[in-house]
Parts: structure tokens; C-alpha cells; sequence
């Protein structure tokens, strides 16, 4: 198969599994996250192949999205084996999707990426600040049945990966001091850290006016 062919069978099949998502991780997420890849992709000299099939396929198997990660995982195995891409291709893609959440950033001893991996990890976290951020945390957050915000309840620090995914005592915007707002600080590539920028200040821009308009006494 053709490099193109390998990609639009990858693209197709990404779609299929994502196009059902609610919670802020469908296909618009996926397509974006893949453009972004592109324009990364211009000044760095990582693997195509290998960084855009990851961008298609990086939440396929997201066990926060999904009841049984490592079924999925085999299948995207399965499906990339008939595609023609080699053993080494598909452990590289695999490994990426598997490893570029934050949660996993959580860890004692976090993952490291290739530099493939790295792009797609920061087109990931990209898409999950600025103003698609924001309105995608709200997503989310709405999805998963979040309170919206309440002063009393103080964002969490030093979580593992188990608190970090207990939403019990989480809200919306405690999400921004728990994830959002840490995201610039951990961009691998120089152009994801120039985007970043930008969009980190509109997050924080936001956040007071959020709260100004919360707190009507004031």
C-alpha cells in the first residue's frame, strides 16, 4: 500500500470508532490534533507515518473513554498488520498512544517519546488549552456530571494517576489548576511552546473573569 492509503484507511477507521464521542474527544478533536501534527511536522524531522497514523489513533484506546483498552489495543494491532506497516512501525504507534496522556505524566517514572510521540503529545495537550480548551473542559466536564465551580473545594495537588481520574470531588474549573494551566510548561517541541503561549494567557484571562462574574459582591 501507498503511503496515502495507509493514511485514509487509518483516518477512515479512526473516525468510525470515534465519531459516537461525547465528551470532547471526537472527530473535530482528531482532526485538529492531526493538522496540528502537520504544522510540527514542518520543523521537525520525526517519522510522518508514524507521527499522523498516532494523531488518528491516539484516543482509539483511551481508557478513560473506553471499557476494555487492551481489546482495542489489539485490534488497532490487528488492523495496522493489514496495512502493511512493519512490527517496528506499529510498536512505535502503539507505545505513543498508549503512553502520551497526562495521566501517565503522573507516574513515578513518566514514559519518555520518541520525538514522533512528543509532536503528537503536544498537538494532544494543544487542543486541550486556549479556547478549544476551555469550551472542551466545559464539554467534558458537563458529560461527566461536574460541578461548574465551588470556592470551597480547592484544587487537588501531587495526584497519582487513580486521584487524578476520580471525579468525585472535581469541578470544572478546578480542572484548569489540575491539568489545563501545567500544559504549557510541558511542551516538548519549540513550535507547540510558541502556540502555547497565546493560549495559556487566554486560559488565565478566563479564570478572572470567571470568578469576577462569580463573585457579584464584588
Amino acid at each position: 500500500m501507498t503511503y496515502e492509503e495507509q493514511i485514509k484507511a487509518i483516518r477512515d477507521y479512526s473516525y468510525r470508532k470515534m465519531s459516537g464521542d461525547s465528551t470532547g474527544h471526537n472527530c473535530d478533536h482528531i482532526e485538529r490534533v492531526v493538522k496540528t501534527a502537520k504544522k510540527i511536522l514542518q520543523q521537525e524531522s520525526a517519522d510522518s507515518l508514524i507521527t499522523i497514523a498516532a494523531a488518528y489513533l491516539h484516543d482509539v484506546a483511551d481508557d478513560k473513554l473506553v471499557t476494555d483498552p487492551a481489546q482495542l489495543e489489539n485490534e488497532i494491532k490487528d488492523f495496522l498488520n493489514s496495512l502493511e506497516l512493519s512490527k517496528t512501525q506499529i510498536d512505535e504507534i502503539l507505545y505513543i498512544t498508549h503512553n502520551l496522556s497526562f495521566s501517565k505524566s503522573l507516574s513515578e517514572n513518566p514514559p519518555r517519546l520518541s520525538l514522533a510521540g512528543q509532536i503528537v503529545q503536544d498537538s494532544d495537550r494543544l487542543d486541550a488549552i486556549g479556547a478549544i480548551g476551555i469550551t472542551r473542559a466545559i464539554y467534558y466536564g458537563g458529560a461527566n456530571s461536574e460541578t461548574i465551580y465551588d470556592p470551597k473545594i480547592k484544587p487537588r495537588q501531587k495526584m497519582n494517576k487513580k486521584e487524578y481520574r476520580n471525579l468525585d470531588n472535581e469541578t470544572i474549573i478546578n480542572h484548569f489548576y489540575e491539568k489545563l494551566l501545567k500544559l504549557t510548561g510541558m511542551m516538548n517541541t519549540p513550535t507547540a511552546k510558541k502556540i502555547a503561549e497565546s493560549r495559556h494567557q487566554y486560559m488565565l484571562d478566563f479564570l478572572d473573569e470567571f470568578k469576577n462574574e462569580w463573585d457579584t459582591e464584588k
